[in-house]
């Protein structure tokens, strides 16, 4: 059966989204980081790994500012 991660591990690279989640509370929106995505090969799909799952609120996908991916480089 063929895998499905990302990226072996020798070539990591930093993740193509920033995993976030987001609970508004009252007109606040606050946002934690709480995973990573990277697409796969043929770019038809996403594999998303997640540190922490969150049981309310949404997970937002955002491209990553460049100091993020630094951080984050075989995440």
């Amino acid at each position: 059966m063929a895998c499905n991660n990302p990226a072996p591990a020798a070539e990591a690279k930093a993740p193509d989204f920033i995993a976030w989640h987001v609970a508004n509370r009252g007109d606040k929106a606050f946002w934690t980081k709480v995973g990573a995505a990277w697409f796969h090969r043929d770019r038809k799909g996403v594999s998303l790994q997640l540190e922490v799952v969150p049981i309310n609120g949404r997970i937002v996908l955002r491209t990553p500012f460049d100091d993020e991916a630094k951080e984050q480089p075989g995440a």
